[in-house]
């Protein structure tokens, strides 16, 4: 009788992975370097299916320290040339200014792995994932969410309920930054996603966002940290917020809260990984950032936390939830039933605009 495909499949991911560990058993060292990532569930996410995997196939420690984002810390350590920083976890809009400036190491796309299906690894990245200096890992996404309790009825399900103090009233929690904010406006205010940077490329789009924006900043309590929107329903300081989907997935099935996200109008973004310029341990810091993009380890990821992987040939290795059991597919913000009305935040009109939208914003909120 013939082997079946999902056997055959699991087969060949087995035969991927023992190659890949003994490759880099091969070239054991007791050399530790630093990796940098988001702190939170993420970062115990990376740990556990990353990090640690990879200390264990090449005898590299990896020491793991945890920031908000941003480049100052880089820019510093590469100017002043005291390079601490190995490999660092970016979204792609910092990749690309990072690398602008120098201050990041290339990376050639032909030094990474095969997919699990065997497809070159140029192909099997989502498109946009890969970059000069950066190596996708994860597609996440900026969501709302509320607490069912609060809805026994009608409940918010779009981007446009966000915004109707009238049918939902209450706090809404917002992060303190125009990115997100300025393209949720735009979508509650009935612009087609299409059509969403086109309009914000404009002064009148710009102002007509700002102007949605008036609607409920009376009503906004800002946060800053990825931690606080779960702990801001929870509490009942809000009565809905805009969140990263991680951390309210976590919210979900780790602490059993009744939060529900809306995934109408939902922000997709990119992480990647990438290499500071000038680390003397620059070949040890690819080899992990290698090891972590592959469709296995992204899978791990995937198991771990409800972030899309940025290989094609991963999304069929995530099955269930490791700890709880449930089933991970309809809490990707890639998987088909999310994506509708699903926006791909673009990181170049921002890489381009931000610093004027951070100064009007902030002048916005003064007012």
């Amino acid at each position: 009788m013939g082997t079946d495909p999902l056997a055959r499949a699991a087969a060949r991911t087995s035969a991927s992975a023992a190659a890949l560990v003994a490759c880099f058993a091969a070239h054991a060292t007791a050399q530790s370097i630093t990796a940098v990532s988001y702190g939170g569930s993420y970062q115990k996410a990376s740990t556990e299916a990353w990090f640690e995997p990879f200390t264990d196939a090449s005898g590299i420690r990896v020491d793991v320290e945890d920031f908000t984002g941003g480049l100052a810390q880089i820019r510093a350590q590469v100017e002043v040339g005291n390079v601490y920083w190995d490999v660092v976890d970016l979204n792609v809009s910092d990749v690309t200014l990072a690398c602008d400036e120098g201050l990041l190491e290339y990376i050639d796309a032909e030094m990474l792995p095969p997919g699990a299906d065997g497809t070159a690894a140029a192909e099997d990245f989502v498109p946009g994932t890969l970059s000069d200096c950066g190596v996708g890992v994860v597609v996440w996404s900026t969501i709302y969410a509320f607490d069912a309790s609060r809805y026994p009825d009608a409940a918010p399900a779009t981007i446009a309920d966000f915004f109707d103090l009238e049918k939902f009233p209450g706090r809404r929690g917002m992060r303190r930054v125009p990115m997100f904010n300025l393209e949720f406006a735009l979508l509650a205010d009935g612009v087609p996603v299409e059509e969403v940077y086109a309009l914000l490329d404009t002064p009148e789009g710009l102002d007509r966002a700002f102007r949605k924006l008036d609607t409920i900043k009376d009503h906004v309590v800002w946060w800053e940290a990825g931690a606080q929107p779960p702990q801001m329903l929870a509490d009942g300081e809000v009565v809905m917020s805009t969140a990263y989907n991680g951390r309210i997935f976590n919210a979900q099935v780790l602490e059993n809260q009744p939060f529900v996200i809306v995934w109408d109008g939902q922000l997709l973004d990119i992480n990647q990984l990438a290499i500071v310029a000038g680390t003397p341990r620059v070949e040890e810091a690819m080899r992990l950032a290698s090891f972590a993009s592959t469709a296995e380890a992204l899978a791990a990821l995937g198991r771990r936390i409800s972030y899309g992987p940025a290989r094609a040939s991963a999304a069929p290795l995530i099955t269930t939830h490791l700890e709880t059991g449930v089933e991970m597919g309809p809490h990707l913000p890639t998987h088909p039933s999310n994506m509708a009305r699903a926006l791909w935040r673009d990181w170049a009109w921002w890489v381009d605009n931000q610093d004027v939208l951070n100064e009007r914003f902030s002048a916005w909120l003064a007012r």
